[in-house]
């Protein structure tokens, strides 16, 4: 068994793809990581940047989570309706694409593509980052671990989605499990006490209340907050991902997914009030994340309090999976239509779209690199990737309406009323986050364009050059001067000639003397070549020795083939390179690679008369 069959498991044939389809139970862990996920973060961003009100920001938890919820399930109705109407998946790209032009829906790509990365260098930073708080002799190598985790969820995902599905089953679900007991418990307390539960373990004490929350303030908090949203348009990106019936499949996951999130924030909001939790200053003496504070409070800080943190973690860490799951899907809608290379659209050994996953993997590697693997900073710029994406979509939907023969009147207002508020919700977080560094998204999206164009416009450049609506000219047909270039008499070279007079009956062996070693080649050419071929009837290949008194080969030969194409200006030239093959890699330094050398330099050229075959002979020793 080699080792990529250890790493990644045995290749699928195409006809296996129905059989890596995945239900609702092992999809969730797949495309719902993200948005899971953010309930861990989402909630806490909004609150620290209310930390200036001390200890009255924990009564606008539950208002900032519910106005969330609220957008949350505009989103929801609108990607069930998107799921329905393009079950080919590309969600938010395709949508736009479709109805209102290639231009909105490279838009919409970008930014999805954007989200997806920093989704990657943020979810593992966070992780890692959260491990490294709670074991501080792993700081030196933060860098280090977020690298390694990046990997290994490289591997995963390319062993197929129904494996990643598998793996990433119990830590989803362990959170998942774990966040429902606290905040069934705290709610069943918070009742039973009269809305004043007293803490098991006491949140860390803030300051008093300092002033009124501004209307900008609030604002902002919000846009933080709508972080708690990124990921929850996954679903719709890989539809095709989704066992049979795909639709209901996508819809039931996308209804479980929204579900579990509403209530997370929704409850999480509820207890922060009633708990009196409020954010710690991050990266400061004392730090303590919001779902610690709340975990502790409700359970106390004993054996269930770790299981949960220690889930909390994983899923952070991990919630990068639903970007491997989804990135490669995006490009390769996008490559189907010519604005990324076509490879992003070919499945690799697993059936994955494995060039999606290396350029992913390449940028998230570069990003942590760049961040030193702290990138907390970053996680208020998801929403705008993932607001502009919703945005379109939904405004994609209307015009998808308004095409149909009896427009849904209700589904258009719907989607009219979710385009215009989650439209606004993009524009506040721009301006809310544009100093600290929204700007960087603004810039990026608009190279991103420019390179899916340049792509697009390259590849119609090639087709517009290449293609014809003519039959085969048959007339005329002459046949190429054939040169092969020889070092001295060998088996190779033998083969090489034998090879070359199938192509035409004008050969010539080109042999370069650098006058170092006697070449008694020429004199036995009659012998060897001459002879052989008078004998069957063929016209004999004519051996043409090039002096080269600095001992160079390659140029003499360049400028002997530009002579001959002088001379011969109706017929084509055929340069034949014979070429060792060896068996070991490290072979491949024992001997000089000038076939290689000439055959990238006759390419190079450019020259369309000039047509270069390679004759490999194969070392069997």
């Amino acid at each position: 068994m080699g080792i990529a069959n250890v790493l990644f498991g045995r290749p699928l044939a195409s006809d296996e793809d129905t059989q890596q389809r995945v239900g609702p139970a092992a999809v969730i862990p797949i495309f719902g990581l993200d948005a899971l996920g953010s309930a861990a973060y989402g909630p806490e961003a909004a609150l620290t940047v209310l930390l200036p009100l001390g200890a009255a920001a924990s009564g606008y938890a539950l208002p900032l989570n519910l106005g969330v919820v609220i957008l949350l399930a505009i989103v929801y109705l609108s990607y069930r309706q998107t799921i329905a109407a393009y079950p080919t998946g590309g969600g938010s790209y395709t949508v736009a694409r479709l109805n209102l032009g290639a231009r909105v829906g490279l838009l919409a790509g970008a930014a999805l593509m954007m989200d997806y990365l920093l989704n990657v260098a943020v979810g593992i930073s966070t992780g890692v980052g959260a491990l490294v708080s709670a074991v501080p002799s792993l700081q030196p190598h933060t860098l280090l671990l977020c690298l390694g985790l990046l990997l290994i969820l490289t591997i995963i995902n390319l062993r197929g989605v129904r494996e990643a599905g598998a793996i990433f089953m119990l830590p989803t679900y362990v959170f998942v499990a774990c966040l429902f007991g606290i905040l069934t418990t705290g709610v069943i307390r918070t009742i039973f006490s009269g809305g004043h539960p007293v803490p098991v373990v006491t949140p860390p004490a803030v300051r008093s209340t300092v002033g009124a929350a501004s209307v900008w303030l609030i604002v902002r908090a919000f846009a933080s907050g709508c972080a708690a949203m990124t990921g929850v348009e996954a679903v719709s990106n890989g539809v095709q991902a989704f066992s049979e019936p795909v639709v209901r499949t996508a819809q039931r996951t996308l209804t479980v997914i929204i579900i579990i999130l509403m209530v997370l924030l929704a409850g999480i909001g509820y207890l922060v009030h009633a708990y009196h939790i409020a954010a710690t200053e991050p990266g400061r003496s004392g730090y303590e994340s919001l779902l610690s504070q709340l975990t502790g409070a409700v359970a106390g800080k004993g054996f269930f309090y770790y299981v949960t943190i220690g889930s909390i973690l994983a899923v952070l860490a991990l919630s990068a999976n639903t970007s491997f799951a989804d990135f490669p899907r995006l490009c390769r809608a996008i490559a189907q239509n010519g604005y990324l290379p076509y490879g992003f659209a070919v499945r690799g050994r697993r059936l994955v779209y494995s060039y999606g996953v290396y350029v992913l993997t390449g940028l998230s590697a570069l990003l942590l690199f760049l961040f030193g693997g702290v990138t907390d900073r970053l996680i208020p710029l998801f929403a705008i990737g993932a607001f502009l994406s919703f945005t379109l979509s939904q405004a994609g939907m209307v015009a998808h309406w308004r095409k149909q023969k009896q427009p849904a009147q209700g589904k258009m207002l719907l989607n009219a009323v979710g385009a215009t508020a989650t439209g606004l919700t993009a524009l506040v977080v721009i301006v809310a986050k544009f100093t600290e560094g929204a700007w960087i998204t603004l810039a990026i999206i608009p190279l991103l364009l420019l390179v899916m164009n340049g792509v697009r416009h390259h590849y119609h450049g090639v087709a517009r050059e290449t293609s014809s609506l003519a039959p085969l000219e048959v007339e005329a047909l002459t046949p190429p001067l054939v040169v092969v270039q020889i070092e001295d008499w060998t088996r190779v070279t033998k083969k090489a000639l034998r090879f070359a007079m199938t192509l035409s009956d004008k050969v010539q062996a080109l042999h370069v003397d650098s006058g170092e070693t006697s070449d008694t080649l020429a004199a036995q050419w009659r012998e060897w070549v001459q002879e052989p071929a008078c004998q069957a009837g063929l016209l004999a290949p004519e051996l043409v020795i090039v002096k080269s008194p600095y001992r160079v080969v390659v140029g003499p030969i360049l400028k002997y083939l530009r002579e001959l194409e002088a001379k011969h200006p109706e017929r084509s030239i055929a340069v034949v390179v014979s070429e060792l093959v060896e068996r070991r890699w490290y072979h491949y330094f024992l001997h000089n690679q000038r076939a290689q050398v000439l055959t990238a330099l006759l390419t190079l050229d450019g020259d369309e008369r000039i047509a270069v075959v390679n004759v490999p002979w194969y070392l069997k020793t």
